[in-house]
C-alpha cells in the first residue's frame, strides 16, 4: 500500500504539472483533498486513499510514462493550446493516448525538438536547470563579418566561427541557457536578424531525421541519457570544450557558436559535430 507524499509531488507523478507549477495550483486553492481545499505546500496524501482533484478533476496515479520528442514547424504554438487559434502542439499529437505536457519553450516563429511527458518529476527536474544545453541551427540576413562576430561574442557571449568559402552561412548556436532572445537581439540590433531558427538538440536528445510535424517516443536509453543531463546540469556541470566551460565560467547567457556552411556541417567537422557532446 501506498505511504502518505506531499501533494505537489503527487500531482506531479499524476502527469497534471511539473512539481514548480502543482505547488502555485495548490497556493492558489485550485486542489481539494477528500473535498477539502488545501492550500498548504507541506500537505500530505495518499494517492491510492485519498480523492484529490485539481481545477475539479480527479487525479489518477500514472501507469505508464511517456516521452515523446516532437519537431514542431514554423507557426505552431508551442503549448497544448492556444487561445488565439493558432495551431498547437495538440494538433499534432496523433496516436497518443496519454496526456502529455511540453517541458520548456519554443518561439512561435521556430521550428525544431520539442520534448513532451507526463513524468512530472522529470519535467521538473528540466526546468529547474538552467545550464541543460540546447542547440539550435540559425541563418542569418547576409553573411557576418569577423568584426561583426567579434560583436556578437562580445555582446552574448558568443563564439563565431565561420566556414570558408560560404556567402550565407547557417550558424550552430549551443546555449546553456533556456533563453535564446539575447542573441536574436543582438543579430538584429548589427543588421543581420535571424531568418530561421531550428532547435536540434536538447539536453543529450537529438532531433535527426525526424519530419516536421513528426513525433516518436524516446528510447530507453534517450530518456536515461536526458536524466543524467538534468542532474548534472541542475548543479552547473556541463561537459564540453575549454572554450565552452570557460564562456559558462563568466556567466551570463553562456552561448558558443559555430558557422555551418550549405552542405549544413560545421567547420572542421569532419562528419562530426564538435562541442555536441552529451552532456
Amino acid at each position: 500500500m501506498k505511504k502518505e507524499e506531499r501533494l505537489q509531488k503527487i500531482i506531479a507523478h499524476a502527469g497534471v504539472a511539473s512539481r514548480r507549477h502543482a505547488e502555485e495550483l495548490i497556493t492558489s486553492g485550485q486542489v481539494t483533498v477528500n473535498g477539502r481545499v488545501v492550500t498548504e505546500l507541506g500537505t500530505r496524501a495518499n494517492p491510492a486513499r485519498d480523492h484529490i482533484k485539481v481545477a475539479g478533476k480527479l487525479i489518477h496515479a500514472v501507469e505508464k510514462k511517456i516521452y515523446v520528442m516532437l519537431h514542431k514547424p514554423v507557426e505552431v504554438v508551442a503549448t497544448l493550446s492556444d487561445p488565439e487559434g493558432r495551431r498547437s502542439l495538440a494538433d499534432l499529437l496523433h496516436g497518443i493516448s496519454e496526456r502529455v505536457y511540453p517541458v520548456g519553450r519554443l518561439e512561435y516563429h521556430a521550428a525544431g525538438l520539442v520534448f513532451l511527458t507526463n513524468d512530472g518529476e522529470l519535467a521538473n527536474r528540466m526546468l529547474r536547470a538552467h545550464a541543460l544545453r540546447q542547440t539550435y541551427l540559425l541563418k542569418t540576413k547576409g553573411p557576418l563579418t569577423p568584426g561583426e562576430m567579434a560583436d556578437v561574442g562580445r555582446r552574448a557571449g558568443a563564439r563565431l566561427r565561420p566556414h570558408r568559402g560560404a556567402p550565407n552561412p547557417w550558424y550552430e548556436v549551443t546555449l546553456a541557457d533556456a533563453r535564446s532572445d539575447v542573441l536574436r537581439e543582438s543579430l538584429a540590433h548589427m543588421g543581420h536578424p535571424v531568418e530561421k531558427m531550428k532547435r536540434v538538440g536538447l539536453g543529450g536528445l537529438e532531433l535527426g531525421r525526424l519530419l516536421p510535424g513528426s513525433h516518436r517516443e524516446l528510447t530507453a536509453a534517450e530518456v536515461a541519457g536526458l536524466e543524467r543531463a538534468s542532474a548534472k546540469a541542475s548543479k552547473g556541470k556541463v561537459r564540453g570544450s575549454d572554450s565552452w566551460e570557460q564562456g559558462a565560467a563568466k556567466g551570463g547567457n553562456k552561448v558558443m557558436i559555430r558557422a555551418r556552411g550549405r552542405d549544413g556541417r560545421a567547420a572542421g567537422a569532419r562528419g562530426k559535430r564538435p562541442g555536441l557532446r552529451s552532456a
